[in-house]
This record gives structure tokens, C-alpha cells and sequence, in this order.
């Protein structure tokens, strides 16, 4: 299933001689470093250091945030390296922790011109990569996957590297970087069945912590609602989703009458033009999410997995509208299935649905909400968070 990199016909791994023996000068070697301090401040001292990468999209950070106390509670060091220009460059400066950036090119899964120039992207990437383990000396890299994260696995050199993967089906992304990678963390235990070499272990995906902590009543405040009728929230990820928002819409008169609406839209994809009391559109939410996550009795969503394990931790029935196959790798079709298996969500096609369709799904979901609820009550492996760092320290500590 995993096939090393090769270089030419040598074949390319983690531990290859050919690996160590770039030239560092026949690229922009370049690294762009910010955070409060120095490079020195940031290597001094006997606590073990981490360097966490992963990004493109927030659904590759988001996890790296919910480790991010357990790390510091155990006295980890942490670094990160991701692109210079990716969403992961805010969160993760708002989180403060120190940050480089690299160049790094995107595995598209279409043709473009950028396909040509992505290679030498992610070479560039690699010796960037280089120079900053050079100076942070981590003990343990955690890669979280996406395309930021490929050059930073095969930089790695004899460091050890922990991946996470959280889909049902391995990312291109951490397909690439398997051979380079001591662990890879699974979100679902069926995923183990791809994975070679005994690599494979399961833990669930990191949920954060915050989104235990919300609260109804400061949910009821942000929005407005009275509280009289039970809330549906929309959530089409950390960019929006045109047509789950278009159906949402043609749909919201007749929820309406049953329900108070969060619609989450999405960057510039706020429409005034729906202007319904009860229904609150925001593009996007960040630190009044889990008081809506509280305020809410169903939730409509993309099934990214990031986003259909922290319904499962918080026990919110909902139904899945995932990425058709014209638009995503089918990733998002595998998860939600999942979820409808195990009795915890029900599915809707993007392509074939109906407004009425949507409503009465929602008002079956929400009528048997108890069912969903109960069985989501049942699962054992809810929050990973607890696990992924078990994994991270037992590796980390193998090496000492």
C-alpha cells in the first residue's frame, strides 16, 4: 500500500545513506522563523522538545491544538514548521508557540501547471526542513499530514516521527511519508488494515479541550435565541460549503417552524438577503464555538473527521452532507458511513438531495435523538487525546 520515494532507481527511505547526503546550497534555503525569543532560548534546557507539523486546511491543525496542553503539562518544548503563508501560521501563533516556515508544494489530485513546480517545492522543503531540526533538535516530530507536512516526515533523518491519520482512508499525504514514520496514530480501527510493518496504532483523534466547557446560557446570549425551540447548527467547515449552504437556504423557511438555525457559513458566504428571525449566519466562529456546540440539539455538517468525532465526544446526533467523489478523494463518504454503521449520524447525498429531503431528515434525527445519543454514549475511544500523547512520549523516550 506504502511506497517509499525513490530517487531515480535507488529506492529512498527514512534511514537511506542517500538521504543525509543533499546539498543543502542548490536551493533556497531559507526559513522563516517567528515567535517571541530566539532559536537559542528555544534549545536550552533538558525538557524533551517536539516539533508538530501539519496544515493546508485547518482539519490538518485543529488536533495539533488539542495536544498542545497535554505537551505542555508533560513539559514538552514545542516548535512548529508549516507553510509560510497556510492557515496554520495564525493558529498557531495565537497559541504562541514558536514558528517556521517552509516552502512546500500541494499534492493535487487535478491537472495543473503547478504540478510541474510542486516537486521542486517540496525538495526546497526538505532542506528548509533540515536546517530547523538541525537547530531545534527535537526528540519527537508529530506530523498531523497534509501537504505541509511531507518534506518535514522525510527530513526527519533518525529522529522519530509519529503521524496521525483521520481519515477512514489514508491522506496521499501520509501514504508518502509512511516509510519515514515510526508510528501512525488511526482515528478508526479500520484503518489499520492499510497500514504495513506494524506501524499502525489506535488511538481516536485529539479532541480539544475547550469544546467540553461550553455553555448554553452564554449560547442563548451570543445568538439571541429565546430558548423557546430546540437549535439546529450548520457548519460547512473551516472554509464553507457553497452547496450545502444553497440547500441549507431553500430548506430554512420549513426548519424554521421547527427549529432555531446557527448557520455557519463560511468566508464571504454570508447571504443578508436571508434575513428570518431565528436563523444567525456567522462566516466562521472560533472561541464562542463550543457555547454553540452546547446551545445545539442537531447538527448539519461536512464529515470531515476532525469535525464528526467532536459531534461523537459531545454526543450531537447529526446529519452528514460529505464531499461528493467529483469534489474530494471520497474521504468524507467513507467517514460518514461510518458514522450512519455505528448508529450515530445519517447521511445525505450532496448530489441527489432535496430541501425536503434535509428537513425531514433533521426532524428524524432530532426526534430520535436519544437513540443517536445513546449509542454515541457507548464508544470507547471518544477522545484520543490521551492516547496519541501515550504514543508520542513512549516514542520519544524509546530513543533516549
Amino acid at each position: 500500500m506504502f511506497r517509499s520515494l525513490r530517487c531515480g532507481s535507488y529506492r529512498l527511505t527514512k534511514h537511506s545513506p542517500a538521504y543525509v547526503d543533499f546539498n543543502d546550497t542548490f536551493f533556497d534555503n531559507s526559513v522563516e522563523e517567528k515567535w517571541k525569543g530566539t532559536a537559542d532560548d528555544d534549545t536550552r534546557g533538558c525538557a524533551m522538545k517536539i516539533i508538530l507539523t501539519g496544515g493546508g486546511t485547518a482539519g490538518h491543525v485543529i488536533p495539533n491544538i488539542a495536544l498542545l496542553k497535554g505537551l505542555r503539562e508533560k513539559g514538552y518544548e514545542i516548535s512548529y514548521i508549516g507553510s509560510k503563508t497556510g492557515v496554520e501560521k495564525d493558529m498557531m501563533e495565537k497559541e504562541g508557540v514558536p514558528y517556521y516556515g517552509i516552502q512546500c508544494g500541494k499534492l493535487r489530485r487535478y491537472l495543473s501547471y503547478q504540478n510541474l513546480l510542486d516537486p521542486f517545492r517540496v525538495v526546497a522543503g526538505i532542506f528548509q526542513a533540515k536546517k530547523v531540526i538541525r537547530k531545534v533538535k527535537p526528540d519527537v516530530i508529530f506530523s498531523k499530514g497534509g501537504f505541509v507536512s511531507l518534506p518535514v516526515v522525510i527530513a526527519a533523518g533518525k529522529t522519530t516521527v509519529v503521524a496521525h491519520e483521520s481519515d477512514y482512508t489514508p491522506g496521499l499525504a501520509n501514504k508518502l511519508a509512511a516509510p519515514f514514520c515510526d508510528k501512525i496514530c488511526v482515528t478508526f480501527e479500520d484503518t489499520l488494515k492499510y497500514l504495513k510493518d506494524g506501524k499502525g496504532e489506535f488511538t481516536g483523534t485529539p479532541i480539544r479541550e475547550e469544546l467540553y466547557h461550553g455553555d448554553r446560557e452564554r449560547g442563548l446570549r451570543f445568538t439571541g435565541f429565546s430558548g423557546e425551540k430546540p437549535v439546529l447548527l450548520v457548519m460547512g467547515g473551516s472554509s464553507g460549503a457553497l452547496h450545502m449552504n444553497e440547500l441549507v437556504r431553500e430548506a430554512v423557511k420549513s426548519l424554521l417552524e421547527q427549529f432555531d438555525i446557527i448557520h455557519l457559513c463560511g468566508k464571504g458566504k454570508v447571504d443578508g438577503s436571508f434575513d428570518y428571525p431565528g436563523y444567525v449566519q456567522y462566516e466562521y466562529i472560533s472561541e464562542e464555538l463550543p457555547d454553540l456546540l452546547a446551545l445545539s440539539d442537531v447538527i448539519v455538517s461536512r464529515s470531515g473527521a476532525n469535525a464528526v468525532f467532536e459531534f461523537l465526544s459531545l454526543s450531537k446526533p447529526a446529519v452528514l452532507i460529505p464531499l461528493p467523489l467529483s469534489a474530494s478523494r471520497g474521504d468524507q463518504i467513507l467517514n460518514a458511513k461510518y458514522f450512519v454503521k455505528k448508529g450515530y449520524a445519517e447521511m445525505l447525498d450532496q448530489d441527489t438531495a432535496k430541501p425536503e429531503e434535509l428537513v425531514e431528515l433533521v426532524r428524524n434525527v432530532y426526534a430520535n435523538r436519544g437513540k443517536y445519543i445513546e449509542q454515541m454514549k457507548k464508544d470507547s475511544r471518544i477522545d484520543g487525546t490521551d492516547e496519541v500523547l501515550q504514543v508520542i512520549t513512549q516514542c520519544a523516550e524509546s530513543r533516549k
